[in-house]
């Protein structure tokens, strides 16, 4: 009878000083990886993609695995916006609100082709896209996307907030962006 041995894989470490015992990286990078792997996700779902995203959270695909078994409902203890489904003109300043209301930083997801571009609904009443009153970090593409895309786009956001040095978000380029969306008032 053979004994199957599990195979395990180096990882190569990240970039830093290491020495038997010791390793030393910069506190961007550390920080980042503690963000990237405890994201709460606020859901902002108001049509069909809303429904994809619980198949998301149910065991199936389960997102927990990925640091966010926790999902906030309060904009004050959330950092990721996750906005899904068809949003109307009378709701663009909520979503702007509840953008506002979270602390930074803070990052938005557009899931489907609705909250990113409107889809089908090119109407007086639907707003074309949640970039035009916060800004957008990934957007996952479909109608209604599967399950499997939101994952992918969840996993980008990990990415970006990994890879994010810490005083991004007090640039001027930052400052810029917000004013341009009536976020945050010129001085």
């Amino acid at each position: 009878m053979d004994i199957i041995k599990p195979i395990y894989t180096k990882v190569d470490p990240p970039e830093g000083y290491s020495a038997p015992g010791v390793f030393a990286t910069t506190l961007d990078k550390v920080i980042g990886l503690a963000r990237s792997n405890s994201i709460w996700p606020l859901p902002f779902a108001t049509s069909c993609c809303g429904i994809e995203f619980m198949a998301t959270m149910g065991a199936h695909y389960d997102l927990g695995r990925f640091g966010s078994e926790r999902l906030s409902f309060s904009p004050r203890q959330a950092d990721l916006l996750m906005v899904m489904g068809t949003i109307a003109k009378k709701m663009g300043p909520v979503v702007q609100q509840v953008y506002e209301q979270m602390a930074e930083p803070r990052w938005v997801i557009a899931v489907g082709a609705c909250a990113s571009s409107g889809g089908i609904f090119d109407t007086y009443s639907v707003l074309q896209g949640i970039d035009r009153i916060v800004p957008v970090d990934v957007y996952v593409p479909g109608c209604p996307p599967r399950p499997e895309q939101i994952i992918d786009g969840f996993m980008r956001i990990q990415d970006l907030v990994a890879s994010e040095p810490l005083r991004r978000r007090y640039s001027q380029e930052y400052r810029e962006l917000l004013i341009k969306y009536g976020i945050l008032k010129e001085k």
